[in-house]
Formats: structure tokens, C-alpha cells, sequence
């Protein structure tokens, strides 16, 4: 296993933290639009519904894609998480060792 860290403690620790927000937002938020909470109608892409002729299939369809963009973010923060926490391990084994 590569055992040089690439990130200090520091910057590590802030990509777990940040990336614990990230998975807790977005899998919050794709949870809400799944559900086609009406809060989030202002943030979908409805520029072309009026050439859908005002079909409500078409606002279900844009729902449905929001909620799989939001869990595909958090699927990305994920690997940042396990990426952060790799890097945290590997700096404290290296200030460890060098003590």
C-alpha cells in the first residue's frame, strides 16, 4: 500500500467533515425531490415545459432526475470521505512512527 500521505491532518480532516455535510445534504435532498417535494419546484429545469405542451410527466421526469443527480453527488462525497479518511489514517501512522 502507498504509504505517503498526499493530504496534511488538517486537510484531511476537513474533507471528512465536509464530506460527512455532503452525504447528509444530498442524500436529504434526493430523498425530498424522490418524493417531488414542492420546495424544490423552483430549482428544477423547466425551461422546455411548454413545448411538453404543460404535461405533469415532465415535471415528474425532471423530479426523478434531480433526485439521481443529488444520490450520484453523494455517491462522490462518499469517495472523498473513504479518500480523507485513508489520508488521516496514514498522517497519523507517519507522526506516530516519527515521534
Amino acid at each position: 500500500m502507498f504509504s505517503c500521505p498526499v493530504c496534511g491532518p488538517k486537510l484531511s480532516v476537513c474533507g471528512i467533515v465536509i464530506s460527512v455535510w455532503g452525504i447528509v445534504m444530498l442524500s436529504l435532498m434526493g430523498v425530498f425531490l424522490h418524493i417531488r417535494s414542492p420546495a424544490f419546484f423552483e430549482d428544477l429545469p423547466i425551461s422546455e415545459w411548454e413545448s411538453h405542451e404543460y404535461k405533469p410527466d415532465y415535471i415528474n421526469n425532471m423530479y426523478s432526475q434531480a433526485s439521481v443527480n443529488c444520490f450520484i453527488a453523494a455517491g462522490l462525497y462518499v469517495a472523498v470521505l473513504i479518500f480523507s479518511v485513508i489520508q488521516q489514517r496514514q498522517n497519523a501512522r507517519a507522526s506516530y512512527v516519527l515521534s
